[in-house]
């Protein structure tokens, strides 16, 4: 639950290209671009603000809702396909709760990325 997330990255064009693919499978296909960097929309009124900086940046954890086991599992997919590293292969993490199913990978500059799905069913 958020209004936008911004973060600076080190690499602007290739982070572009990496969160516009890897958040695809989870319906967040927005996006609009100014001088001062990229705003990736999905549903709602959240946003994710990337800008090019020298600075470097704390760790970022960011989860994002996913709607299906097998939208993590896309998300996940896309995310190594997009240059991502595997940080956690789709499953469920039971030491979180019962239904909680999930995916992490790092983005270019190292940031844990998750797609998460809480499987109510599971539980």
């Amino acid at each position: 639950m958020f209004d936008h997330v911004k973060f600076g990255v080190r690499d602007y064009a290739r982070s572009k290209a990496f969160y516009l693919q890897a958040l695809a499978p989870l319906g967040i296909t927005g996006a609009s671009e100014a001088s001062n960097g990229i705003e990736i929309v999905g549903e709602g009124d959240s946003s994710l603000c990337l800008h090019q900086t020298d600075e470097k940046p704390a760790q970022l954890h960011l989860a994002f809702i996913a709607r299906s086991r097998e939208q993590v599992d896309a998300f996940h997919a896309a995310a190594l396909k997009a240059g991502g590293t595997d940080n956690g292969a789709p499953g469920y993490r039971p030491r979180y709760h019962a239904g909680y199913y999930a995916a992490f990978v790092l983005d270019p500059d190292g940031h844990n990325i998750e797609a998460v799905f809480h499987d109510r069913e599971a539980s």
